[in-house]
């Protein structure tokens, strides 16, 4: 993104470092009053670990606090790494051990494509181990140089950790020829090289955001109880010039279609042809001209970003819109908005939509994504929902697991990323669009909303079948046959297994922002409709799981017992033109019953993208008579013919 260059006048510098060195003190005041009680002291720990950091490596604490909020908001993970191997509250990297295993689209049953008209893809491609780690993946061990503390302590001990991290600020600072200043806006450059990008343009945008917090200021508890408070430097104006001299290279973002806000760049998936009737990875179209994007579909990577770059850009494998790096926010596009990406394993939404790949794993609850990556998420999303009319809500910003399987016979096989640890409530306040209450206490629906750093439902398989994952916030709700959690766990009839607490079983939970109608209250429990079931989750007043909302809900016409409910909105055989082949509409063995009610979303006509060829000249739009409703049916959402149903408000 561009920088503007800053070169006060020595009067107004001098304002500057009186307002910043007045705002170190005001942020100290809270700790410096009467003798605090030893709980007192113990809630307070970390905030006194950044004062006595910032003083050793003479680094302005609310620097320090500004870039530690941008890295983990300050959270410590129990010592647990991020999915890049960042550790502690200054996500410092150790990655070796986080690079292992395969990208999501390499596992499973599932058809990324989703298109039954063409045979099933399923890549076997693996994600290459690294050898040679890049140097925004190997902070901890130059801060464990620097601080003469052990690799082990950096690890464990948030203390340890931001001493590391404020070592590794004063040495970018010396490094750059700056002085180690008291004012924070002396440290443009200092924090733009902390962000590990090789490049000015995410460098850029990580210092800003920074710089963002610091004038605004923020306040929170940590995931370990710590209050810690910034004081907010309304004023701040840094020395962005810096920026030219960190050596960093520059990065052409031409041919990308992102916001200013963030760092992109153009690394494309191929459209090649393999022979006669096989080509890869995506396919071309002319959208919105010729069908809407209704979707934005958020994926995690399963592999780390270099290995999930190489196969992104192998045409024999599969595609999607953008990727996005854990570490910094940096972010890569490779297939236009206008083209289609195979990555939601449902031909229907694929045509419809643009996937989000962010680098993490679903099976690791402690592999947290950083604040940094959820921020350039947002400001992309939010690019994405203007320029395309996407509504910010949860029926159209859809996690892969949301997606529904096409068919019956695909339903065992659908992905089930980004999974219970995304934060959907967080991510959707960056977005704008907090989940509020919109109706009275005793309204016909719900929005599910529980505090994440809360909610700590238990789940199994994480590292082995059966085992129990590490205990960790989350934004999924569990839902039982009755008001006890003794009771027996929602089935999903369509999966034919038994539900289970397994951290990739979808049977019986609903996730943070998603909306149901409500099927009946018990003291702190909660029931809503559900996959045709009634399904309870607990709801107490005191800490509750969801809000009451009002909207639109669909049930069946008078007259009918029963509707079926489909998997993609296609239209009926009549509306084909000669030469493309019909294609079925066929239910899922899934019904939504009479007195039942299902939350509405867009109501569409029905649609298919011909496309099973290189040749972008036989690819057609077929558009029916039949409309559908979108609903939200279960974990996933489903689609039901309008002529079959009624609206009503809630």
């Amino acid at each position: 993104m561009p920088v503007t260059a800053s070169h006060p006048s020595p009067g107004r510098r001098r304002i500057r470092r009186a307002a910043g060195a007045l705002a170190g003190a005001t942020l100290l005041l809270p700790l410096l009053g009467a003798a605090p009680s030893e709980a007192q002291h113990s809630a307070d720990r970390l905030q006194l670990a950044f004062a006595s950091a910032a003083s050793e490596y003479h680094v302005p604490q609310s620097v320090l606090l500004g870039v530690s909020y941008l890295q983990s908001r300050w959270d410590a993970h129990a010592g647990a790494p991020s999915v890049t191997g960042g550790y502690g509250p200054m996500h410092l990297t150790d990655a070796r051990t986080a690079l292992a295993g395969a990208p999501h689209h390499s596992e499973g049953a599932e058809d990324p494509r989703g298109d039954t008209a063409r045979p099933a893809l399923h890549p076997d491609a693996k994600a290459p181990e690294a050898t040679d780690l890049p140097a925004r993946l190997r902070t901890l061990p130059k801060a464990a140089e620097l601080t003469g503390r052990s690799p082990r302590k950096l690890r464990d001990d948030p203390a340890a950790n931001v001493a590391g991290g404020a070592a590794l600020l004063a040495a970018a600072q010396k490094q750059l020829g700056e002085p180690l200043s008291e004012d924070p806006a002396d440290w443009y450059g200092a924090v733009a090289r902390f962000s590990g990008a090789d490049d000015t343009a995410t460098a850029a945008a990580y210092a800003n955001d920074v710089y963002d917090t610091l004038r605004t200021g923020a306040e929170r508890t940590t995931d370990a109880g710590q209050r810690i408070a910034l004081a907010a430097q309304p004023r701040l104006a840094p020395e962005t010039a810096q920026l030219r001299r960190t050596g960093l290279r520059t990065l052409s973002a031409a041919g990308t279609e992102c916001p200013r806000t963030v760092s992109c760049e153009w690394l494309p998936a191929p459209y090649e042809r393999f022979g006669d009737d096989d080509y890869g990875n995506h396919d071309l179209a002319d959208r919105p001209a010729s069908q809407r994007i209704r979707y934005i579909v958020v994926h995690d990577t399963e592999g780390a970003w270099d290995g999930v770059l190489n196969l992104v850009q192998d045409p024999a494998y599969v595609s999607w819109h953008y990727t996005l790096r854990s570490t910094d926010g940096h972010i890569a596009q490779h297939v236009k908005a206008e083209n289609v990406g195979w990555h939601a394993g449902n031909w229907y939404v694929n045509a419809g939509s643009v996937g989000l790949e962010h680098e993490g794993f679903l099976a690791s609850p402690d592999a947290w994504y950083t604040e940094a990556m959820y921020r350039s998420s947002a400001r992309l999303v939010k690019y994405l929902a203007a320029k395309y009319g996407i509504p910010l809500d949860r029926q159209h910003i859809l996690g892969h697991d949301n997606v529904p399987g096409p068919t019956t016979s695909a339903i065992a096989g659908m992905h089930t990323d980004p999974g219970p640890y995304w934060d959907w409530r967080h991510y959707f306040a960056l977005l704008g669009r907090p989940f509020e209450p919109t109706a009275g206490t005793n309204s016909g629906m719900v929005t599910i909303r529980p505090g994440y750093g809360t909610n700590r439902p238990e789940y199994t398989d994480c590292t082995a079948k059966g085992q129990p994952c590490a205990v960790h916030g989350s934004s999924a709700v569990r839902l039982h046959s009755d008001h006890d959690e003794e009771s027996a766990l929602i089935k999903d009839t369509g999966l034919g297994t038994e539900p289970t607490t397994g951290v990739n079983d979808l049977s019986s939970r609903v996730s943070t922002g998603q909306q149901y109608a409500v099927a009946g209250r018990w003291g702190d429990w909660t029931a809503i409709w559900y996959l045709g079931q009634k399904a309870w989750f607990r709801n107490p007043k005191a800490q509750p799981t969801a809000v009451p909302a009002s909207g639109l809900v669909v049930t069946p016409k008078k007259g009918l017992a029963s509707v079926p409910v489909y998997g993609r909105a296609y239209p009926e055989k009549e509306a084909y033109p000669a030469g493309v082949p019909a294609q079925s509409v066929s239910a899922l063995p899934y019904r939504l019953p009479a007195g039942q009610k299902y939350v509405a979303g867009d109501k569409v006509p029905g649609e298919y993208y011909y496309a099973v060829t290189f040749d972008e000249a036989s690819h057609k739009v077929v558009v029916g008579k039949d409309l559908y409703y979108e609903i939200q049916f279960g974990h996933r959402v489903g689609f039901v013919r309008a002529a079959d149903v009624r609206v009503m408000s809630e």
